[in-house]
């Protein structure tokens, strides 16, 4: 059997945490397994589909890395596939015509809640055979009456629910279009999905399909129902705790390959580990070991994983991911030193992509103010003659590099018989602008040598300004 999974958005907003992960973990299933991963667009609903979404779904997959080997293919396109099958439902008693009102329905359903009973569709129209003048009837679908549906759930174990607990559900509205669970059956049937991976509030849907699948003598795949993700009141995630699409953490400055280590680890474990490398998820990864239990979504422990990310990955991947938050924040690279030099020097310090690039902007472009709490305690009377003494010894330098940046700095300390605390700050000031920044030597072999003395001259104007 050639594993095939799916994953199934509807492009009704953006692609969230939750369904992310789902689409890992049936993307993940695939790889691991060489089979067979489809991108399949849920778009019935016209009126709440949009392009926009759709953009988000599939940008978000891609910055994921979540390739795709069929597809998107999309319901829209399949109307006449899923009438087919509904008719041929409908020829083999399997559905039938319901003429119900909605005042009817609602009369129904408060009559069982006044009865204490669960509310559901008594089939009433089960054996009617003439139809209701005008009235344009609904398609139902002729559940079991007796027996149980297992699920055989990957996850959860088996699950058994008496078919007397389910009621003939619609799969054609009265103008003719089929609902979710109708074609989610007929596509995962035509598409020959082996495992179906979705969260675990589609269990109540998923009774229901098994039937249709019987009815129309289709193989079952296996389910694999993974657990909510709560936010850290306990309750599902939401807008209210800050979840967003996946691509707000583009934006926020964090890297994919750690939202994607981060979405694996909600609900699922390899011992103690907790960083993997893709090679590793693929190797390591079981659907059997997928916790029941719902995952709580920690920003801190994410940040955690972002900066672990920033310590390991090649300089140059980093850089790529760099370019967008460049361009978006407008800063020329052009002048100035090689990024992956500069991701070198940064990256022990980077929490995120973001202020990666704005606390790396003084290498590209000069600064026309100090970091002002700084200034106030560096830039005091006498600095001036301590960078003009250093200054002059940079400029002799017959090369420029870290190890006669710092032999200069470490010698000139001596000379002038200041501790490095009474040179380091101020000089670092005047380079960087701000008292944050890599070591001396590899500032200011970054920032060059013309950058740096003009840098230092210019603060040393600034503090002859102060002092006078």
């Amino acid at each position: 059997m050639t594993v095939k999974t799916r994953f199934a958005p509807s492009p009704t907003g953006d692609l969230h945490i939750g369904g992310a992960r789902t689409a890992l973990y049936s993307w993940l299933h695939a790889r691991k397994e060489g089979g067979t991963f489809l991108l399949r667009i849920e778009d019935t609903d016209r009126e709440r589909s949009t392009q926009a979404s759709l953009d988000a779904i599939l940008e978000g997959m891609a910055w994921l890395g979540l390739d795709y080997d069929e597809g998107p293919i999309f319901q829209t396109d399949r109307f006449d596939r899923y009438a087919e099958v509904i008719q041929q439902l409908m020829d083999s008693g399997h559905a039938y015509y319901c003429y119900c009102s909605r005042e009817e329905l609602d009369a129904m359903r408060e009559k069982q809640w006044a009865n204490k009973e669960k509310p559901r569709y008594d089939g009433r129209c089960r054996h009617r055979t003439e139809p209701v003048a005008g009235v344009e009837p609904v398609i139902r679908f002729r559940n079991p009456d007796e027996g149980d549906v297992v699920i055989k759930d990957l996850v959860k174990g088996d699950i058994v629910i008496n078919n007397r607990e389910l009621d003939d559900l619609v799969i054609a509205r009265s103008d003719g279009t089929p609902t979710y669970n109708l074609t989610v059956v007929v596509d995962d049937i035509d598409m020959g999905m082996t495992h179906v991976i979705r969260g675990d509030d589609h269990i109540n849907n998923t009774p229901r399909q098994i039937n249709i699948m019987e009815a129309l003598g289709a193989t079952i795949p296996a389910f694999a129902h993974v657990p909510m993700i709560l936010g850290d009141d306990g309750k599902r995630l939401s807008k209210r705790h800050g979840a967003v699409g996946v691509m707000h953490y583009r934006d926020a400055g964090y890297l994919p390959e750690a939202v994607i280590n981060y979405l694996i680890r909600l609900g699922w474990s390899h011992g103690d580990q907790e960083v993997f490398t893709m090679e590793e998820m693929l190797k390591y990864f079981k659907l059997s070991d997928i916790n029941g239990a719902a995952s709580t979504f920690n920003t801190e422990k994410l940040n955690w994983m972002n900066q672990q990310y920033f310590k390991s990955l090649p300089a140059e991947t980093i850089a790529g991911h760099l370019q967008w938050h460049i361009e978006k924040q407008g800063l020329d690279i052009s002048k100035g030193p090689s990024l992956t030099d500069v991701i070198e020097g940064q990256r022990d310090r980077a929490k995120n992509l973001v202020d990666f690039v704005e606390s790396s902007r003084y290498f590209f472009e000069d600064f026309d103010s100090y970091d002002e709490k700084a200034q106030k305690k560096q830039f005091k009377a006498g600095v001036d003659a301590t960078l003009q003494f250093i200054h002059d010894k940079l400029s002799a330098l017959p090369e420029w590099n870290p190890e006669a940046i710092d032999a200069v700095i470490k010698a000139s300390c001596e000379e002038l018989e200041l501790g490095m605390g009474k040179v380091g700050p101020p000089l670092r000031l005047a380079v960087a602008g701000t008292p944050m920044s890599p070591s001396l030597d590899v500032t200011l072999n970054l920032v060059g040598r013309e950058r740096t003395l003009a840098r230092i001259e210019k603060a040393i104007a600034v503090i002859g300004g102060m002092t006078e």
